[in-house]
């Protein structure tokens, strides 16, 4: 169980740092949201085969936001009002 339960918080780490390359900022503060109401749903599951599917899921969705990722980089967005500016 304890190999579960760190492979279940590598997960959660990869995915909120690939959450948060997004460029566009609604779309990277939707997936960091999502991501860890995800998690925060999913706190109470101790079923191994249960948490083996999840975990099939997690990597799922991490291999979309990767390519999303690469996709919204392509087209640059404008910075949003309430984002910091670089100068």
């Amino acid at each position: 169980m304890a190999a579960t339960r760190m492979e279940v918080l590598k997960l959660y780490k990869q995915l909120l740092r690939e959450s948060l390359k997004f460029s566009s900022y609604n779309f990277r503060e939707y997936a960091v949201m999502r991501v860890k109401d995800a998690f925060r749903e999913n706190k109470n599951v101790t079923d191994i085969t249960a948490v083996q599917k999840q975990l099939v899921k997690g990597y799922t969705n991490l291999a979309i936001i990767k390519r999303q990722v690469i996709v919204g980089n392509m087209f640059e967005p404008q910075k949003l009002v309430i984002e910091k500016q670089t100068s």
